[in-house]
């Protein structure tokens, strides 16, 4: 009899720690469209987040730690390892899921709606444009985006992935899609997942390689993009494309 008191009393203690938090979580629900999104901070986005993999506990304390583990970033909570998000307790697999259908959610708006609007005129723009593309990427990645002349986005491709150097680069293939595509000029940009930004030989002679097939082909390589996670190197605002040209145009003239 003492035991079933017990168990009842568990039960009820259960029953009205379930009514708060669903009371809480009504609340909160009705605070995002009252206040707006913009009023809550990473924290109450997370808290909210995370109801749709956790039920009935409260998500305010996993929100907490999830950005105390990521240096208060939002942006590396959703570009965590999934590996590493699992080894965090009380979070787990169901939790886990919305956090990284949002950021592929996320990954794909800003693909889509760069691809049909925008023209890219300087470095900052095609960083801007490739930085959720690339960000968290743990292999390098070489990309190219296809231009037309006014410099209207056509397309972007990954092309190659793991090691890049000139053995792994082929001009045919990053040729042949400029001219599928009616391209007329190419930006090249790859990742660097140490997060270092200085270009190495290897990456000097892939953007020299490439910018003189250009120069043969008629298509021009305007620009080499490295990026990190905290900003970028850009082969045109340093020269180098512009040294690169008049190379190319001395070498045309002692031919």
């Amino acid at each position: 009899m003492e035991h079933r008191d017990k168990l009842e009393t568990l039960k009820k203690r259960l029953s009205r720690f379930e009514g708060k938090a669903q009371g809480h979580r009504k609340r909160v629900k009705e605070r995002f469209w009252t206040d707006g999104p913009e009023s809550f901070s990473d924290e109450d986005l997370l808290e909210l987040l995370l109801f749709f993999g956790i039920p009935r506990r409260d998500t305010r304390v996993l929100a907490r730690e999830l950005l105390k583990r990521y240096q208060g970033r939002l942006d590396q909570v959703l570009d965590a390892d999934i590996k590493k998000l699992n080894e965090i307790p009380g979070l787990g697999s169901k939790a886990i899921l919305p956090l990284k259908v949002v950021h592929e959610v996320a990954r794909r708006y800003l693909k889509s709606k760069s691809l049909h609007t925008n023209y890219l005129k300087s470095p900052q723009d095609v960083y801007q444009y490739l930085i959720y593309e690339l960000k968290g990427e743990k292999r390098e990645v070489f990309m190219v985006i296809y231009l037309a002349g006014d410099h209207r986005v056509l397309a972007l491709e990954r092309l190659f992935e793991g090691t890049i150097n000139e053995s792994a680069v082929y001009p045919r293939e990053v040729f042949g899609k400029a001219y599928s595509y009616g391209a007329s000029h190419l930006v090249l940009a790859h990742n660097h997942p140490s997060g270092k930004l200085k270009p190495s030989k290897e990456d000097l002679k892939i953007t020299r390689t490439l910018a003189f097939t250009g120069f043969l082909l008629n298509l021009r390589v305007i620009d080499h993009l490295i990026v990190g996670a905290e900003g970028y190197y850009s082969f045109a605002e340093d020269g180098i494309m512009e040294e690169i040209e008049r190379e190319w145009k001395d070498l045309w003239k002692s031919r």
